[in-house]
């Protein structure tokens, strides 16, 4: 079951007209909502984020808070899995192909809700290869805007050497990847890029830093150069979907001695811990 304009119905029975703004100009935003043990992981962060995104593009609101809480407890209540990603998109509306804002046109409002798939243990352990590249994205990738064009081709450019993501650097300073957060380790130091225009303010970010914190792994914000990142002892990717993930070779040249590094197992399994009692609000000793 998926969510259009007010209704839960079919995924096959779901339609949006061509002339939605969404499919002609890729003009509307969306969020991404995890969900553990059916629980909706931060929702009011999510709602937040999705509400600053919304007002960023001038779509107005199609819903109260309380509102979209509704819809997604509903939609993750119709769904057969515990663990899920719940996708809300708002696009502007239906209206006659023209650059300029409609008036009068209510928002479209889709949403859907997938099975959460974490990376698997074998990943984990192992860690994981990635390549780099020059972002060439637009200067507000702090909107969660469904324009993802960008961010597609990039992501294509390690799907095509078999890596799990593409690191981007703009102007010789680590910004994120094509679809993560990126911290960065030296020294016994975790290095964060600091939250601006040019990243997406990831709430896995906020957990990661919450963690690092908790666990005892000094945590610095700044701009992180090119040069820091390939001399760096670890690299770590982080978001919903991928939690907190070790790159171990970068361009084909290991990351440190080119396995997951201390840093990294510290924060993994304060992140599980994490997990298990706040997520799923379980015991720790469960």
């Amino acid at each position: 079951m998926v969510f259009l304009n007010g209704a839960f119905l079919p995924l096959d029975e779901a339609r949006v007209p061509v002339l939605d703004r969404g499919f002609i100009f890729g003009d509307g935003v969306y969020e991404l909502i995890p969900v553990y043990s059916r629980g909706p992981f931060r929702m009011d962060e999510h709602l937040a984020r999705l509400e600053r995104s919304l007002a960023a593009v001038r779509i107005a609101n199609p819903y109260t808070r309380e509102r979209w809480r509704e819809i997604v407890l509903e939609l993750v209540a119709k769904q057969p899995w515990d663990d899920q990603g719940v996708y809300l998109h708002v696009t502007r509306g239906v209206a006659k192909r023209d650059h300029a804002f409609p008036e009068g046109v209510a928002p479209t409002v889709f949403a859907m809700s997938n099975p959460l798939v974490n990376p698997p243990r074998e990943l984990v352990d192992k860690g994981a290869a990635a390549v780099s590249a020059v972002d060439n994205r637009w200067l507000r990738c702090d909107i969660k805007s469904t324009s993802l064009i960008g961010n597609v081709l990039l992501r294509q450019v390690s799907a095509d050497a078999g890596a799990v993501e593409t690191i981007l650097f703009r102007d010789g300073v680590l910004t994120e990847a094509s679809a993560c957060n990126v911290f960065v380790a030296k020294n016994g130091l975790l290095l964060a890029p600091p939250k601006s225009n040019l990243i997406l303010p990831g709430i896995t970010y906020d957990v990661v830093v919450e963690i690092a914190r908790q666990v005892g792994i000094p945590l610095e914000f700044r701009d992180v150069r090119e040069a820091e990142v390939r001399a760096a002892d670890e690299v770590w990717l982080s978001s919903s979907s991928k939690e907190i993930l070790a790159v171990v070779a970068l361009d084909g040249k290991p990351v440190g001695d080119g396995k997951p590094g201390p840093l990294f197992r510290k924060a993994y399994e304060g992140y599980q811990t994490f997990k298990r009692r706040v997520m799923r609000k379980e015991s720790v000793s469960a």
